[in-house]
């Protein structure tokens, strides 16, 4: 399982992508239009000159907007006139709360030549599994409809706004530079004056998400015990101590081997741990839980702890906050003791 952002020829799932699919698997045409672009959505028939034009007097509710499995594919035609971010996060999920800041404010800055499109992980399973989002945050972009990986956890904001210009340098060599306004305001009203810069990372942090985008998961995992040493009490480092050993623990390995051999022995705890893994990854964090916490009765001494380790370590990642994990530890301590 790679822990990277869907290639386009891997966008699938339940949602109907069967033409962003069909569309990423096609060069584009001449002229810089997408193949296939044209009627992606009601009253579409955009090309790349048209989107420009159309761009001009493009209205939306908002640069930042929540999508849903239900509304993609409004979003899907709006690329086909300004590149749209994709930014898939959840409330639970501490690296995003330092990212999406970032995101919102670069979005605002750039004046309605790019949209934001926010994914909760934890409401949209649809999305999740279409962008093959196998941790969060998330983040890929749409240009004329064809999806393009971008990167996973937070980064500084300096280097996201260099995956921006990145983004609008692409979108241009493909025709899709059109820009949108407001409800008919220029997108510069949008932008909150006095809002403060988002804090920087603590040493050890940037050092864990430097190494986590390079794909370097041990290193990050080192860098967050070494924070966690010197404070006890950092429950950000804690928490993303438990998302990179998640991330380290299925780096490799592909979501079909996982669930097949999870069917197949259903009292394999180390199988049925692997595919937890993957349920909390893709945001599924309940069927986690009960496919923990049913096994726990049925198992002892190593097993057993084994168990009550990794849905520890899920509580951490999730928040003690959060329903869920109120409900699961009760559970958890209930059959244990």
């Amino acid at each position: 399982m790679t822990n990277v952002p869907p290639t386009p020829s891997g966008l699938r799932g339940a949602v109907d992508l069967s033409s962003l699919v069909d569309r990423a698997q096609r060069p584009p045409q001449p002229g810089g239009a997408p193949a296939g672009a044209a009627g992606t959505g009601p009253g579409a028939a955009v090309d790349g000159a048209a989107g420009r034009e159309t761009g001009a007097d493009l209205t939306v509710p908002s640069l930042v907007l929540d999508v849903t499995d239900q509304t993609f594919q409004d979003v899907l035609q709006l690329s086909t006139i300004v590149p749209v971010i994709v930014d898939i996060w959840a409330e639970w999920c501490g690296p995003c709360k330092q990212l999406s800041p970032i995101l919102e404010q670069l979005t605002a800055e750039y004046d309605g030549r790019v949209l934001l499109a926010k994914v909760d992980a934890d409401t949209n399973p649809q999305l999740v599994q279409a962008f093959q989002a196998q941790s969060i945050p998330t983040v890929a972009a749409l240009i004329g409809g064809r999806p393009l990986g971008l990167f996973v956890g937070a980064l500084p904001e300096a280097q996201v706004r260099d995956v921006y210009e990145q983004v609008l340098a692409a979108a241009e060599q493909n025709g899709v530079s059109g820009r949108v306004h407001v409800d008919g305001s220029p997108a510069t009203e949008t932008v909150e004056q006095g809002e403060p810069e988002p804090e920087p990372l603590p040493p050890h942090h940037q050092a864990a998400y430097d190494a986590i985008e390079q794909g370097d998961f041990a290193t990050a995992i080192q860098e967050y015990k070494t924070a966690i040493a010197q404070d006890p009490h950092d429950q950000m480092a804690v928490a993303g101590l438990a998302q990179v050993s998640l991330l380290d623990r299925l780096d490799g390995r592909t979501a079909d081997d996982i669930r097949a051999a999870a069917a197949a022995g259903p009292s394999d705890v180390p199988a049925q741990l692997a595919v937890a893994d993957l349920d909390v990854s893709g945001g599924h964090v309940e069927d986690a839980f009960g496919r923990l916490l049913d096994l726990v009765p049925t198992v002892f001494g190593d097993d057993r702890e084994a168990l009550r380790v990794r849905l520890v370590e899920y509580f951490e990642l999730i928040g003690a906050e959060d329903p869920r994990v109120v409900a699961a530890r009760r559970r958890l301590a209930s059959a244990l003791y």
